[in-house]
């Protein structure tokens, strides 16, 4: 039986990835300890309603979605599954994505603290992850196997139709007598930041550039989860605060939610054959 070493060292990996566990455990901690603290303090964390509103259910998804999703994506990797390490970037970068809303959004105190840690950790992370997967090695493997097409033609058209609806939702507020409200100005901006490497991700994979495969599983992954965090988080604000039930808006984001998953879920089986 081949050990949990010998596991690892099957996939297509430059570098050693103990530094990338360690990291991304101390991620699953400080997500756990920054999301425990801020429901228990949430009328003080979050002073404002749209704050609360917000961010509250959004502590609870963090909790039951994304720690857990982290830490089995590393199990999947830690046991050579080559979908675990592939979707391990996505997992980060959901992370990161979560995390710039909050640093925007949430005023200074020492919870403000560690979602800046975690926003820092998150992308160096990330990074490092990336680089010590070896590329070319994983393009030789997904070429034949994965819907590299259609995978990528989903990837740049939600980058570009969730960025350019954010420049329009900022030129709008600019040009109204109702401006964005923190909490949403955040959201927009993590927007703005993270949907161009949905872009460019999808442009990598349609040139079949090594550094295309390497990502778009996991941007197909983050995206994903952010729909059904999304979703979850419509379902959770009239249950734990006073907003109202939206159920159209919950029908639209399952409809978009859905030309994402189906790409996913192509692309996840043609990683799973090799």
């Amino acid at each position: 039986m081949q050990s949990i070493r010998d596991l690892e060292e099957s996939l297509p990996i430059r570098h050693n990835l103990f530094l990338i566990y360690v990291l991304s455990l101390i991620i699953a901690v400080l997500m756990t300890v920054a999301s425990v603290t801020s429901l228990v303090l949430r009328e003080t964390i979050y002073p404002t309603e749209a704050l609360f509103n917000a961010f509250v259910p959004n502590d609870l998804i963090n909790l039951g979605v994304g720690v857990p999703v982290l830490l089995v994506i590393m199990w999947l990797t830690r046991r050579g599954k080559l979908i675990g390490l592939l979707c391990w970037p996505g997992a980060l970068f959901f992370v990161l994505y979560n995390y710039i809303a909050y640093v925007f959004a949430v005023p200074l105190s020492a919870v403000f603290l560690l979602h800046l840690a975690l926003m820092t950790l998150g992308a160096y992370t990330l990074i490092i992850l990336c680089a010590s997967i070896d590329a070319e090695r994983v393009q030789t493997l997904l070429r034949p196997a994965v819907p590299a097409g259609f995978s990528a033609a989903v990837l740049v058209l939600l980058g570009a139709l969730f960025f350019f609806r954010v420049v329009g939702v900022v030129i709008g507020s600019l040009g109204s007598q109702s401006p964005l409200s923190g909490s949403e100005l955040a959201v927009n901006i993590a927007d703005f930041l993270i949907t161009p490497a949905w872009v460019l991700g999808g442009i990598l994979l349609w040139q079949k550039k090594p550094l295309g495969y390497v990502t778009s599983l996991g941007l197909l992954f983050q995206a994903s989860i952010l729909f059904i965090s999304l979703i979850l988080l419509m379902i959770l604000q009239p249950i734990m605060t006073n907003a109202p039930l939206l159920l159209a808006d919950i029908g639209v984001v399952l409809a978009m939610g859905t030309v994402c998953f189906i790409p996913f879920v192509l692309f996840a089986r043609g990683v799973l054959s090799k």
